[in-house]
């Protein structure tokens, strides 16, 4: 197995893994509560982000620009991510 596909598998199984959280805490608090459209909305938005950032390492060759590239990609899953928690900026997609 390549590296590549390594952190292919990485990210797949990170997912996974930060999508069980919430999943977990349903089990035993009334205080999380996830249809299964979250899951899928938050599954595509890390997998997406995961990916994207994997891009950026394969293709971008600069230290300084593959961390400015993927540092915007985080911090504008961060903003879609409140959007949809708790509608900041009071757009469309947060339901407002």
């Amino acid at each position: 197995m390549t590296s590549q596909n390594k952190r292919l598998t990485g990210i797949v199984i990170t997912v996974a893994v930060l999508l069980a959280i919430p999943f977990i805490a349903m089990q035993f608090t009334d205080q999380v509560r996830w249809s299964l459209f979250d899951f899928i909305i938050m599954g595509i938005l890390l997998l997406t982000t995961g990916l994207l950032c994997e891009l950026v390492m394969r293709k971008i060759k600069k230290t300084s620009y593959r961390l400015a590239i993927c540092g915007a990609i985080l911090v504008l899953l961060f903003l879609v991510w409140v959007e949809l928690a708790v509608g900041l900026f009071g757009t469309a997609i947060a339901g407002s």
